[in-house]
């Protein structure tokens, strides 16, 4: 398991994406104690240009760590990186394949 402080606020867009990012890569169940700044003035002071800040068990902190190769790097140094998850964010989306048409009654019809 893989316990993490997260500074955020509330409505935090770039939060959530962090968040959605990190259960992404990580190679084990992510514990997040969510911090929000906004109920101190110290703290908002600290990170509130930089949230979202991510801060491990020794004090190491990524701040908008949204970019999966930046969040994949700190991850790594800890041996928390899911590589082959990574790999696979970084490949091209398939394009759809085509589906045949058909017309009925002079109109066409996908699928």
């Amino acid at each position: 398991m893989i316990q993490l402080r997260l500074y955020t606020t509330l409505g935090c867009h770039l939060c959530a994406q962090l968040e959605e990012l990190l259960h992404a890569l990580a190679n084990d169940r992510v514990v997040l104690e969510r911090i929000d700044i906004g109920d101190d003035d110290a703290l908002v002071e600290r990170y509130g240009v930089r949230i979202p800040v991510l801060v491990d068990a020794d004090g190491n902190e990524l701040d908008r760590g949204m970019e999966p190769e930046r969040l994949g790097e700190w991850l790594r140094r800890r041996h928390w990186l899911d590589e082959a998850a990574l790999a696979r964010l970084g490949e091209a989306p398939t394009p759809p394949t085509a589906t045949a048409a058909r017309q009925h009654n002079g109109r066409r019809y996908l699928g």
